[in-house]
């Protein structure tokens, strides 16, 4: 075996035992007072803000997309004074590359947010620049998911994005779960790959231009970023714990193989001995997290999901609106959940299993993560479902906890949110398929009949 040869397999199998164990994983060590949890979007948004404004050094965005909308506009304006304030502050702003350059689904065709950007930086100058990533050449076969707001030393992480709905304005709220972090080196660490790797990649391209370059022109450095992705992690290093610290550590996911990011994931289900909190926008399982799920359930390991009802749903259409395709899928996920729920009836009847079903008046539910025991926690943006599991770009941080300093703060969010859910006691307590509108049955029949609800779960 040739030298070259033979360091690329060292590699991946350095790779391969760093992603095996949760033990092994090497952590950035944070005093445990540098760590708050926010519990709403409006606190969310009132931190982003301020943060934006007060930033000296950097302020470095990863979300989904920016929407053009009020509180979109807001945050660009907000980036548009910090830049203004301090010429020296160093701004960028990573979203997907095929999100950013389209409408709403169900909406009217449009050129999407790129519009925004551009427009803002006709009128306000180049101080904001925004890089579209592109995961793949079509956006259902994968996004950049990743997520984090690296605001000088600070990281403040949510699944969310930046729309109204996600920053509370108006009268609407999407809930997701919001932690900010002071920690120069974890912001270093999540900010070098944003910089090193996404920003000077020939595949990602502006996307505050009118000048943008069709997709198809970028096929074969797409295909390039994807290897480059693939092989991408944080960088951090092994070291002491302190009594009044705690461990985070950055992860990246991508792909079916080698992904760090579910690997972790399924270490903590595997390592729950007494309580195991899982949280899920949609429910729709990767087949591993489900049958860890169901190990666990046998080993008298108490588990709790929280999932959103299907009227807290993003893609929820009330019936005395005009219907599209769209609107099936929370009542997919229903019957997902309602499969499931009939799977597990005994450990629901035991208390083994508690499922519960989060609805607050019309707002809707976007929580991902894991508590385990007391001593570990996963924020992330991954859905935790088989399109994040496969297709999308996503991110994460463990926090290990081997003192229980921050123990309060989760139980607390965790009451916060179980405040406005119900526990699902049987699973005739959710709708049966015969009686949801006829639109929805006649979708959901023709899924099933032509085994095409097996692609839809893969894929949304």
């Amino acid at each position: 075996m040739n030298s070259a040869l033979a360091a690329a397999v060292q590699s991946l199998r350095g790779r391969r035992r760093w992603v095996e164990s949760l033990d092994g994983l090497g952590g950035i060590s944070v005093p445990a007072e540098r760590v708050r949890t926010l519990c709403s979007a409006g606190d969310f948004r009132a931190m982003l803000l301020q943060l934006i404004a007060k930033a000296r050094q950097r302020i470095l965005i990863a979300a989904l997309y920016v929407q053009d909308d009020e509180a979109g506009r807001e945050v660009l304006t907000a980036l548009y004074a910090a830049k203004s304030a301090c010429p020296g502050l160093q701004i960028a702003v990573f979203v997907d590359w095929h999100r950013a350059q389209r409408g709403l689904i169900g909406k009217a065709a449009s050129s999407g947010n790129a519009a925004l950007y551009s427009e803002m930086a006709d009128r306000l100058g180049p101080g904001v620049p925004i890089y579209g990533v592109p995961v793949q050449t079509r956006e259902w076969m994968g996004v950049m998911h990743l997520k984090g707001f690296i605001i000088d030393d600070r990281v403040l992480y949510s699944g969310a994005s930046i729309n109204d709905v996600y920053l509370h304005r108006f009268d609407r709220y999407r809930l997701d779960r919001y932690h900010l972090i002071d920690s120069c080196q974890l912001a270093d660490s999540m900010a070098i790959l944003m910089t090193g790797v996404l920003q000077t990649n020939a595949a990602v391209c502006r996307v505050d231009s009118a000048l943008r370059p069709k997709t198809q022109s970028l096929r074969s450095a797409i295909i390039r970023f994807r290897r480059v992705l693939a092989n991408s992690r944080y960088g951090v290093a092994a070291g002491a714990v302190g009594q009044r610290e705690v461990v985070i550590t950055p992860l990246l996911g991508f792909g079916s193989r080698d992904n760090a990011l579910n690997s972790v994931i399924l270490q903590m289900i595997h390592r729950a001995e007494q309580r195991l909190v899982l949280f899920t926008p949609y429910f729709n399982l990767p087949g591993p997290v489900r049958r860890a799920i169901g190990e666990k359930i046998r080993q008298r390991c108490r588990v709790t999901i929280v999932v959103g009802d299907k009227t807290a749903n993003d893609f929820y259409i009330p019936p005395e609106q005009p219907f599209s395709t769209i609107g099936a899928l929370p009542y997919l996920y229903e019957a997902n959940l309602r499969r499931f729920c009939k799977a597990h009836q005994d450990a629901v009847d035991r208390g083994l299993l508690d499922l519960h079903l989060w609805r607050h008046e019309k707002h809707t539910f976007h929580l991902k993560g894991l508590l385990v025991d007391d001593d570990y926690a996963l924020i992330t943006g991954s859905n935790l479902n088989p399109r994040a599991w496969r297709l999308d770009l996503e991110n994460g941080l463990l926090i290990h906890d081997p003192q229980r300093r921050l123990l309060d703060q989760h139980q607390a969010e965790l009451e916060s949110i179980l405040a406005h859910t119900r526990r699902l006691d049987h699973h005739r307590a959710l709708d049966a398929t015969d009686t949801y509108p006829l639109p929805v049955q006649r979708i959901l029949k023709r899924l099933a009949r032509t085994r095409a609800d097996r692609l839809v779960n893969q894929v949304l």
